[in-house]
């Protein structure tokens, strides 16, 4: 049964979340832009040490608490609930509109170690590992987090931070196929189905390096968690190979949706919250997880080394992690969660979100979801330009 939604809330919800989908989606792009010259990196010096005031007095968290999310990415209410069981003062500003420019805006002041107005922000997982090279972000306290036990274990030990020293998970999203079920006459289940001549000419596939190819590799046996120039090369021939065929209909940042419900694409490179949005409108739509597997994004919190208050941060991190107060977060934003065993919260206060697979996914799909390993920027480069040769991009 489809879920009514408020229309005016649908369209805020659905830009917003179009807007931050198109740069995580881009992430890899992105990153390459950030690459930094040696001049800026040797004015960055090596002091990467904890602000003493967040770190060295002693009693529970205190004062102010300054963070920079996403927009709409907070639900009603969960903030004065935060204020009122730790007795923190919370700013709270949804400036952090897109990573790249959210990182051009904060660069020269981290690189003088001054402080940016925030003491935890959260990027997208591509940008919290640029900031950790650079020696940005304080490691997160694990004794001061007890709930950080309830992290998913795929997410707990990503290869991108394992034991998750200086980046907690905030919310996740897959990267998976989408298709229009009047369109195909059929189910989807696999990779080898794009590939499928009734839907020559009606596939899309991503632009972006990162999710137009994980999902690809996986199918060829490989992993992004463990990409080489072999495995990612091995994918890209195999998407020329469909390209010059005429099977790709056109390569897409998530502009896919209008073409998806209308028929046009018949099976696209898809993310899971754009589908539960859509799925309102047009039940014929479905996400899937390839049997080979899907990838994934997280956006997650981080604690930047200017930190004026790192004992709030991690009191607020511990917070987001109880499972009762994560599932509030969970049914507003709507996007996957990063705790294990959140069903039986999430069925209390919202019994369709908990239902919902795109948005509370079964162990079997998680299990079967990769995340790509931290690129370096030769290698992002590298699989960038690879990739454009065949997108145009």
């Amino acid at each position: 049964m489809s879920r009514e939604i408020d229309p005016h809330l649908l369209a805020r919800l659905t830009a917003s979340r179009t807007s931050r989908r198109r740069f995580i989606g881009g992430g890899v792009a992105a990153a390459a832009g950030l690459t930094l010259g040696s001049s800026f990196l040797a004015a960055c010096g090596s002091d990467s040490s904890t602000s003493s005031s967040s770190t060295e007095d002693s009693g529970p968290a205190s004062g102010t608490l300054r963070i920079s999310n996403w927009p709409l990415y907070m639900a009603d209410g969960f903030i004065a609930g935060f204020q009122t069981a730790s007795g923190i003062t919370v700013d709270y500003k949804e400036d952090l509109n897109d990573n790249e420019q959210w990182f051009a805006k904060v660069k020269e002041p981290l690189s003088r170690k001054q402080d940016i107005g925030a003491d935890l922000a959260v990027p997208t997982t591509f940008l919290a590992v640029r900031l950790n090279q650079l020696g940005w972000l304080n490691k997160i306290n694990h004794d001061a987090v007890p709930n950080m036990k309830n992290i998913r274990p795929d997410l707990l030990e990503a290869s991108v931070d394992p034991g998750r020293e200086f980046s907690a998970p905030y919310m996740s999203g897959l990267v998976g196929l989408a298709y229009n079920r009047a369109a195909t006459g059929r189910d989807i289940t696999t990779i080898d189905d794009l590939w499928d001549p009734a839907f020559k000419g009606r596939v899309s596939l991503f632009s972006d390096a990162q999710d137009g190819l994980g999902m690809i590799m996986q199918s060829q046996g490989n992993s992004p968690e463990n990409p080489t120039t072999e495995s990612v090369q091995q994918a890209v021939d195999l998407v020329r190979e469909q390209n010059d065929r005429g099977q790709v209909r056109r390569f897409t940042g998530n502009d896919y949706a209008d073409d998806l419900a209308a028929g046009n694409i018949a099976v696209a490179q898809a993310y899971s919250g754009d589908i539960v949005q859509l799925q309102a409108d047009n039940p014929d739509l479905q996400f899937v997880v390839p049997e080979s597997g899907a990838t994934t994004f997280v956006d997650t919190m981080v604690i930047p080394y200017t930190t004026q208050n790192q004992k709030a941060a991690e009191a607020w991190i511990d917070y987001v992690y109880d499972r009762a107060n994560y599932a509030k977060l969970v049914s507003f934003v709507q996007y996957i969660p990063v705790l294990s065993d959140m069903t039986e919260e999430l069925e209390k206060i919202d019994p369709e979100s908990a239902a919902n697979p795109l948005i509370n996914p079964s162990p079997e799909v998680l299990s079967k979801s990769k995340g790509w390993a931290a690129l370096t920027d030769e290698q992002t480069q590298e699989y960038n330009t690879a990739y454009a040769a065949v997108t145009g991009g």
